[in-house]
């Protein structure tokens, strides 16, 4: 047992050298290292955003026009253009015939249907900007949960590596002790075949980055080859609890971009049905009329015009149409706000679970794991344990870090889809 000490030494230099996994802060500033970054190139360069707020843009500029009046019109009218009873020939010439007459005549909607018109348009505008609000909450959730899977994937890779680098150091070991006759061959075979498994699973690791760079790419606009860089930092969490809950749900009623595009939706029809109530009531067109012989105006007219509001049925069929869109959006309203509510108190849950499982893996599994480690360490080096045992604790230390992994990656994921519902970052 002379050489216990030196394998000792080995060993626990080799499990120092493994990071425990954990945030930690970034050092490459290319994209894909950080969240943030990747959220500012989305928002610069994505086609589904762009193409949103040029809507929200077209939406805006109907709204002027929705309340303005209609163009004027203006009327000629050539009469007695064969010059009937006068010695001249037929003749198109305003000063070549009979008498020429000029209407002039402007449509005036009464009853405040111009108003009404502008606000429905300004409603759609609000519902078009709200609607492009939301595809960025959704594109930014989207990124976010990627990239918490990328920073998953690059420390799940990681781990493999130093794993790989343990036990080859073991493998050493092991070399040494069998040539001393203090173990048997079998324990360096079985440390080879960990390596083996270890270099299999990074091959499927680095597949799988590959797959997540590809999405990521996808929600960038860029090319699915384009380079990314490990992911090596995660967001610091905001302190919540399900006793959040209420308060998140409120501000999520108010800030939501898919309840606001419904509301505005609301209003939308509800301005359409007070414009189908007003639409039974007559429009006015005024005009002047100045008429013209030879070369010059002799007499003036004055005009007023006024529409029949007879088509009651049609009236009525708007009206009730619109009915029915404004009780459909505030239904519609109604089941978001309970989808989102629930939606909301479940990631609550699933991140305080996620915080609390983190913490428990860190103060309590992962120590654990350690001392088993070099309980077992110290029994294969008296003799007392089969070398299996000492890659069996190993493996369980590793373990323990990828829970720690998953549980800081699942708690991201969470965050993402309550802010998505939120409407904004906490």
């Amino acid at each position: 047992m002379g050489d216990a000490a030196p394998i000792r030494r080995i060993l626990f230099a080799a499990m120092l050298a493994m990071s425990a996994v954990n945030p930690v802060q970034a050092q490459d500033v290319s994209l894909g290292s950080d969240v943030q970054g990747l959220l500012t190139f989305a928002r610069q360069q994505s086609p589904e955003l762009r193409a949103m707020r040029e809507e929200a843009e077209a939406a805006a500029q109907r709204v002027t026009p929705a309340g303005a009046l209609n163009d004027p019109v203006l009327r000629v009218e050539l009469m007695n253009v064969n010059n009937y009873g006068r010695d001249a020939a037929p003749s198109l010439l305003p000063s070549k015939v009979g008498e020429t007459k000029y209407t002039l005549m402007q449509q005036l909607p009464l009853w405040g249907k111009r108003e009404l018109k502008r606000d429905a348009a300004a409603a759609d505008a609000l519902q078009a900007e709200a609607r492009a609000i939301a595809v960025w909450a959704e594109l930014a959730a989207r990124i976010k949960a990627t990239h918490a899977e990328s920073f998953r994937a690059a420390g799940n890779e990681r781990l493999a590596k130093e794993q790989l680098g343990l036990m080859t150091r073991i493998e050493q070991v092991a070399q040494v002790r069998y040539a001393s006759g203090l173990a048997p061959q079998a324990d360096a075979i079985r440390a080879q075949l960990e390596q083996t498994a270890m270099r299999s699973e990074l091959i499927m690791l680095d597949s799988e980055k590959r797959q997540i760079n590809a999405r990521l790419n996808a929600l960038l606009a860029r090319d699915s080859s384009a380079p990314l860089a490990d992911a090596v930092t995660l967001r610091v969490l905001p302190t919540l609890s399900t006793a959040d809950a209420s308060a998140l749900a409120e501000r999520a009623r108010s800030t939501n971009p898919q309840i606001q595009a419904e509301l505005a939706r609301v209003a939308v029809a509800q301005k359409t049905r007070d414009l189908a109530q007003r639409n039974r009531y007559p429009d006015l067109t005024v005009g002047i009329s100045p008429s013209q012989m030879g070369s010059r105006i002799t007499t003036w007219g004055v005009m007023v015009e006024m529409n029949i509001p007879l088509q009651k049925e049609a009236r009525r069929g708007e009206q009730r149409e619109a009915d029915a869109m404004a009780a459909a959006a505030r239904s519609k309203v109604e089941a978001l706000q309970l989808q989102l509510v629930g939606d909301l108190a479940a990631n609550i849950a699933g991140l305080e679970a996620s915080h609390r499982n983190e913490q428990l893996l860190t103060t309590q599994l992962l120590p654990q794991s350690e001392l088993g480690f070099r309980s077992a360490l110290a029994a294969y080096e008296s003799g007392r344990t089969e070398f299996s045992m000492v890659i069996e604790a190993q493996r369980q230390i590793r373990k323990a870090r990828q829970e720690i992994l998953k549980s800081q990656v699942e708690a991201q994921m969470r965050l993402a889809e309550i802010e998505r519902i939120v409407g904004e970052d906490l």
